[in-house]
């Protein structure tokens, strides 16, 4: 029994796990760069983009230094967005603007990185810390790198995500306003239109203006919200709103030059 009992034991012993076996050390070749590279457009044709990033992540790793690991860093961040894989892909692509800053693929990286936070934008109700993500990431394109062949479409989808981000200002707005809470509700009203007066929600946004600061008893911002809206957007259905609450309090829109929300408008 004790000597069963030592061999038992002996065996737990991870010195022993291999006793008794011969082992050959052999190099194994690398692979050239161009197979590898290939191997990795071969994975991306057949839409194996996990397969795809392997390969180029392997010649990384045995080419480093090079143009190639250069070229496969990039077809990394390519093929881990292809496969859905956004973080990966911005992790990636921040590493290769990092190591490659002045290569001139540095705009797509770019692009790549503000698409894998747009693709993950949720709706308004939640979080949007993705949509100013890409924000600051396309404005990077469009500022920098106006003339790329990316700066079109970054600048299109800047755009939504700043409506993005301007929806949710509104939505919070407005959830204040239902509540009576409307100092709360003037401070989002005044975000939208400080940074996203461009939007499709600046309409909106000076309504619930005019609604709030009467709601408030300040009538004078009230009647210059909703003179500062018939005047840039006079067709506008928001306005007609905006007019008829003021109809019903005996009042007519009157812009206030002095208004801070004149002086904005007038500036931009």
């Amino acid at each position: 029994m004790p000597a069963s009992a030592d061999s038992w034991m002996d065996s737990l012993n991870p010195f022993n796990l291999f006793k008794g076996e011969k082992y050959e050390t052999k190099i194994i070749p690398d692979v050239p760069a161009d197979d590898l590279y290939n191997q990795g457009l071969a994975r991306l044709q057949s839409k194996d983009y996990d397969g795809a990033a392997k390969k180029f992540a392997d010649l990384e790793k045995q080419y480093p230094y090079s143009q190639w690991q250069r070229k496969a860093s990039l077809m990394t961040t390519f093929s881990q967005y292809q496969n859905g894989s956004y973080d990966d892909a911005i992790a990636s692509a921040k590493r290769y603007i990092a190591l490659y800053p002045a290569s001139p693929d540095i705009p797509y990286a770019y692009y790549l990185e503000g698409m894998s936070y747009y693709n993950q934008i949720p709706d308004i109700s939640r979080d949007q810390g993705r949509a100013a993500k890409a924000v600051e990431v396309f404005t990077v394109i469009t500022d920098k790198y106006p003339k790329s062949e990316y700066a079109q479409d970054a600048s299109y989808k800047l755009q939504v995500a700043r409506d993005q981000l301007a929806g949710k200002e509104m939505s919070v707005g407005r959830y204040y306003l239902n509540q009576h809470n409307y100092a709360a509700a003037i401070n989002r009203f005044r975000e939208v239109l400080f940074k996203y007066q461009t939007t499709r929600h600046a309409e909106e946004a000076l309504m619930r203006l005019t609604e709030a600061y009467l709601a408030l008893g300040v009538p004078s911002e009230a009647q210059t919200a909703a003179a500062v809206l018939g005047h840039n957007y006079p067709e506008s259905s928001w306005y007609k709103d905006a007019f008829a609450l003021l109809q019903g309090g005996g009042l007519q829109p009157n812009e206030d030059k002095g208004s801070w929300i004149s002086k904005i408008f007038r500036l931009g």
